[in-house]
């Protein structure tokens, strides 16, 4: 490990030290209480994770909040979609340390399959639309299996661009419509936990803007969010709190606001 976590700062601005978590993780123990003697609907403990034997997320802790919007940040390779993935259970990074916990439910004891069936939604960079299908085929695949989320009437309801284009190939949308159609398909199951990975990425401003409006509306309805996101400004802005990564570990954990305030920890951390 590089020597960054001993200049952690918590939510409170108290640095935490680099066994600050250590004595935290409790196999086969749900947790109770997250820190500042909150409930803690999403608990992250001493995570490690790797590809092959790449050592990329290097003892990430952090807790959420139910209701709460995370912003995680970082430079380019500061691990950031590498710790999402992780959380998401996908095959690769391989967890070697740690434990994931979602409503008292061991996500770390669980495949990708398992994880989502437990809450957790995925809306990956790429977005994975599935060619050949249309829009609402692509809604209704993810509605195959229960748990069921939101209707397609609630769905069309949020996302009227989708609702227009139901009947339309969803590859031959624009990059934003299919952003939008990515999220409305991880809306479709029942989701307790919502990862976004770079939501805004390759789309040009005016549709950055829509997507943005599509994620106020998702944060007015209460649903505890983590977006991964290079534009940390936009990501900031939307935000409760926010985490820096860099070199696979927690650098900062706080109020949103703050980062937006204080440019000496943009400039290190994010270079923005």
């Amino acid at each position: 490990m590089n020597d960054a976590s001993a200049g952690q700062t918590g939510g409170d601005g108290t640095l935490l030290g680099r066994d600050q978590f250590s004595g935290r993780t409790a196999p086969g123990v749900a947790p109770k209480r997250g820190r500042g003697g909150q409930p803690a609907y999403f608990s992250v403990w001493d995570v490690h994770a790797y590809y092959g034997e790449s050592y990329i997320v290097q003892g990430v802790s952090f807790d959420v909040r139910e209701g709460e919007i995370v912003a995680l940040l970082g430079r380019n390779g500061a691990g950031k979609t590498s710790t999402l993935r992780t959380l998401a259970r996908v095959d690769s990074p391989v967890l070697r340390h740690g434990e994931i916990w979602l409503d008292h439910k061991p996500l770390h004891e669980m495949k990708a399959h398992e994880a989502a069936r437990n809450g957790l939604g995925l809306v990956p960079e790429d977005r994975r639309i599935i060619r050949g299908l249309t829009v609402e085929e692509n809604l209704q695949l993810a509605q195959i299996a229960p748990p069921h989320g939101w209707s397609l009437e609630r769905l069309y309801e949020l996302f009227p661009r989708l609702a227009e284009r139901r009947k339309q190939e969803a590859v031959t949308m624009s990059g934003g419509e299919q952003q939008m159609l990515a999220v409305a398909r991880a809306l479709a199951r029942d989701v307790k936990l919502l990862l976004l990975d770079e939501p805004y990425e390759g789309l040009a401003p005016v549709i950055v803007r829509e997507i943005e409006k599509t994620l106020e509306q998702i944060k007015t309805l209460g649903m505890t969010t983590i977006i991964v996101e290079q534009n940390a400004i936009a990501a900031l802005h939307l935000a409760d709190r926010a985490i820096i990564l860099d070199m696979g570990q927690v650098v900062f954990d706080g109020v949103a606001q703050e980062v937006l305030e204080n440019e000496d920890l943009r400039q290190e951390y994010l270079a923005i």
